[in-house]
C-alpha cells in the first residue's frame, strides 16, 4: 500500500514538473533579433575643445540576443562631415569618419533576476572591436583598428520597442596615427559618442507562456492519492485488530498448554447387537453348544418388538466351492427356521442369506458361521473418560 501511495505521489509531482518545464518558451534561431537606429554627437575625448569639436553621428546595428542577459551584434556608425564648415581639411563625402565592428552586450539587471524577467529600465555594458576609416582630402584616407566600450541605458516601452541612450568611447588603436603596426589605448586619439536611438525586437522567445495544465488528470491523481491514504489507514486499523486477536489467541494457547491433559477413550460395543452361531465342518444344523446364541437373538427380538435381524451364513475354504456356497446358505436358513419354529419369531422380521466362503477370521474354522446382526448393525457406543 505504501509503495502504491509513493508511486501515485511521484506521478503527481512528475506531471506538475513536466508542465512547469513546458511553460518556458524555448527560443529558436530566428527569435530575438533586433534592429536599432541611433543618432547623436561625437567629439574627441581629449586633445581639443570638447563641445567645439562636437559633430553629428548616426548609426545602425543588428543584434541577436543569445540569452536574456547576453547578446551579440554588428554595428556601423558614421560621423557627419563638419570640418568643411570650419575651413579645415575635409573629405569630399558627407562623412568625416566611420566605424564598423562587432560587439557583445551584457544586461547587468538580468544577471540577478529570474530567467525571462522583463524590466521597464535596464543597463547594458557594451564592448566591441572593429575597423575605422577617415575620409580626407589633401592627404590619403586611412584605415585603423579600433575598440569600443560603453553603456546602454534602455527604456523598454513595450515588449518589442526600446528607447536607449548610449554613451561610448571608440579608441583608435593605431598609436596616434603614426605607427599603425602597434596598438595602444590613447585618449588623445579616442572619440566620445553620445547617441540616442530606438530598437525594434522581433520574435521575443524568452517569455514564459501560460502552461496548459491537464486539470482532469491532476484531479484524478489527487483522488487516487486520497483513496490510497484512506485505504492505508483502514488497513493499518485492520492490522491492529488482527494483532490484538493474535495476542489473545497466544495467551489462550499458553493457558491450554499449562492445563493437565484429558484423555477420552471411546469404544464401540457390538456384543448387544451381534451374535455368532458356529458350525462343524460340512454341517449346517445348529450344534447344541450354539443354542444359547440363537436363544439370545430370539430373546432380543422378543424384548424389542420393532427390531429385526439379518442372518448371513458363511463357509470355510475346505471342500469344493459349490458345496461351501450351499452350506453357507443352509446355515443361515437353519438359524432362521429355528427362530421361527422354536421361538415363534415372525418370518418378516428375519432376513437370511448365504454369503459363500468367509474371510473374516484368520482362524479358518471360525469362518463356518452364521452372523446374526440385530437392527441393521447399529452399534451401542460407550465412552470412558480418564483424567490425569
Amino acid at each position: 500500500m505504501k509503495t502504491r501511495l509513493l508511486v501515485a505521489i511521484l506521478l503527481l509531482g512528475g506531471a506538475t514538473t513536466v508542465m512547469a518545464q513546458e511553460a518556458m518558451q524555448q527560443p529558436r534561431f530566428f527569435d530575438n533579433w533586433s534592429i536599432g537606429l541611433q543618432g547623436g554627437a561625437a567629439t574627441p575625448l581629449k586633445g581639443g575643445p570638447f563641445f567645439k569639436n562636437m559633430r553629428g553621428v548616426a548609426g545602425i546595428d543588428i543584434r541577436k540576443q543569445i540569452t536574456p542577459a547576453f547578446g551579440i551584434g554588428a554595428e556601423y556608425n558614421a560621423v557627419v562631415n563638419s570640418s568643411s564648415w570650419k575651413g579645415m581639411v575635409h573629405s569630399t563625402t558627407a562623412f568625416d569618419s566611420s566605424y564598423a565592428g562587432l560587439y557583445g552586450a551584457v544586461n547587468l539587471f538580468q544577471l540577478f533576476q529570474p530567467y525571462g524577467t522583463s524590466n521597464v529600465f535596464d543597463i547594458e555594458a557594451v564592448a566591441g572591436a572593429g575597423w575605422g576609416h577617415f575620409f580626407q582630402t589633401g592627404i590619403p584616407d586611412y584605415n585603423f583598428f579600433a575598440t569600443k566600450a560603453g553603456l546602454n541605458f534602455n527604456f523598454n516601452v513595450s515588449d518589442n520597442v526600446t528607447l536607449s541612450v548610449r554613451p561610448s568611447v571608440v579608441f583608435d588603436m593605431s598609436d596616434a596615427n603614426v605607427d599603425q603596426a602597434s596598438a595602444a589605448y590613447n585618449a588623445n586619439t579616442a572619440m566620445f559618442n553620445i547617441m540616442a536611438g530606438v530598437t525594434v525586437k522581433f520574435n521575443d522567445g524568452f517569455k514564459y507562456v501560460l502552461p496548459e495544465y491537464n486539470t482532469d488528470k491532476i484531479a484524478e491523481l489527487n483522488a487516487e492519492v486520497n483513496n490510497l491514504r484512506a485505504n492505508e489507514a483502514a488497513q493499518l486499523q485492520t492490522i491492529g485488530q488482527l494483532n490484538s486477536q493474535n495476542q489473545a489467541m497466544a495467551a489462550e494457547l499458553m493457558q491450554l498448554k499449562n492445563q493437565k491433559p484429558v484423555v477420552v477413550k471411546q469404544t464401540q460395543d457390538f456384543l448387544s447387537t451381534v451374535r455368532y452361531v458356529n458350525f462343524s465342518i460340512g454341517r449346517y444344523n445348529v450344534p447344541a453348544d450354539q443354542l444359547p446364541n440363537v436363544a439370545a437373538v430370539a430373546s432380543y427380538l422378543k424384548n424389542h418388538p420393532d427390531s429385526k435381524v439379518v442372518i448371513k451364513g458363511y463357509a470355510s475354504q475346505d471342500g469344493p466351492i459349490e458345496v461351501n456356497e450351499r452350506l453357507a446358505n443352509q446355515r443361515a436358513e437353519s438359524v432362521k427356521n429355528m427362530l421361527i419354529k422354536k421361538y415363534g419369531i415372525s418370518a418378516d422380521r428375519i432376513n437370511a442369506e448365504g454369503e459363500g466362503i468367509g474371510h473374516m477370521f484368520e482362524e479358518e474354522s471360525w469362518n463356518r458361521v452364521a452372523i446374526c446382526t440385530l437392527d441393521n448393525d447399529i452399534p451401542v457406543s460407550t465412552e470412558t473418560t480418564v483424567r490425569k
